[in-house]
């Protein structure tokens, strides 16, 4: 999941938690026979949301149909555009590749992963490598994971991934830059009993 949409998430279900929590809250000490503020809207066990009078109050008001229509709409683009970014896929479909004709061709990104996984786990050091293809059908970016052997030089398999699988790649798809991100993780392994 992005950046974007994770925090994107995260603030809609705390707004939404925080709302639930503070009306279920009132209701319940409503309910309860709780003393609350003059102002709290909410008086007593038979009270309701919205009274009769506070229901017609608006009605007659030339600017109160189009505001509810306005906000209305508004969360509904709102709420559309929050489910389509839900569908939207974090990883790249195919990469649009230069081919020198103007037209151009398409790489699938599973494909261009697939090669550099390859690769970065021929890489000495390296028990195992993972990689994704993120951003724009243009404009590319890689996150690979290495799981690392106990007796790996961290830094000699990154300069080996950078200057081998990822130089490869760019140079092969015809792209300006492949910026990625390279973690490394340590391969768990158990301890060695020394008699």
């Amino acid at each position: 999941m992005s950046g974007m949409r994770s925090t994107v998430n995260r603030v809609l279900l705390a707004l939404a938690g925080l709302l639930l929590i503070v009306v279920g809250g009132a209701v319940l000490a409503v309910g309860l026979g709780a003393s609350l503020p003059a102002w709290w809207p909410w008086d007593g066990k038979n009270d309701v949301l919205l009274s009769a009078s506070d229901r017609g109050r608006w009605r007659d008001e030339g600017w109160w149909w189009p505001t509810v229509i306005a906000v209305l709409a508004v969360l509904v683009v709102l709420a559309l555009w929050w489910l389509l970014a839900q569908l939207r896929r974090g990883r790249l479909a195919d990469v649009l590749v230069d081919s020198g004709d103007g037209e151009g061709a398409q790489v699938r990104g599973k494909a261009l992963e697939g090669v550099l996984a390859d690769e970065a786990g021929e890489v000495e050091g390296v028990a195992r490598a993972q990689a994704a293809l993120t951003g724009r059908r243009t404009a590319p970016q890689a996150r690979i994971r290495l799981l690392m052997e106990p007796h790996a030089a961290p830094e000699q398999a990154l300069n080996a991934v950078a200057d081998g699988a990822l130089a490869h790649a760019r140079e092969s798809a015809g792209l300006d830059e492949l910026p990625a991100e390279v973690r490394l993780r340590a391969v768990k392994h158990r301890v060695e009993r020394v008699s």
